[in-house]
């Protein structure tokens, strides 16, 4: 009699621990498609944040070379504005009378120093001090 309680009582314990395992086993692979299903969404949203910022790269690069050939176009200009100055007397004067008034030169310094007449010279002032 005593044989048959032990047996029936290790019976007891061992469905008790097949059905932990087998709860626990369930409760893994619940666990795992869950890791599975958030590491699935981080990939796509590493995969987008990497296509993004191919994007930005591929921007960042067109606005450089755009930077580039502006630079390029833009150095001459200040020779050939020298250039245009130098031919023409006329023009030279308004710009040295430009010049004048930015460093704080009077109506009168510009008709002596540039050959502007007074009206030429009050204009050329109120231009170029505003």
């Amino acid at each position: 009699m005593f044989f048959e309680a032990l047996v029936i009582v290790l019976a007891l314990l061992w469905a008790g621990t097949v059905a932990f395992v087998l709860r626990y086993m369930r409760q893994q692979r619940e666990l795992a498609l869950q890791q599975a299903e958030r590491d699935a969404l981080r990939e796509r949203r590493i995969l987008d944040l990497v296509r993004r910022v191919d994007h930005y790269q591929q921007s960042a690069v067109k606005v450089g070379d755009e930077v580039h050939e502006l630079r390029a176009i833009l150095a001459p200009i200040p020779d050939k504005l020298e250039q245009l100055e130098q031919r023409d007397p006329a023009n030279l004067s308004f710009a040295q009378a430009a010049r004048l008034v930015g460093m704080g030169a009077t109506v009168d310094e510009l008709t002596q120093s540039c050959g502007l007449t007074q009206a030429e010279a009050q204009l050329m002032s109120k231009l170029h001090k505003s």
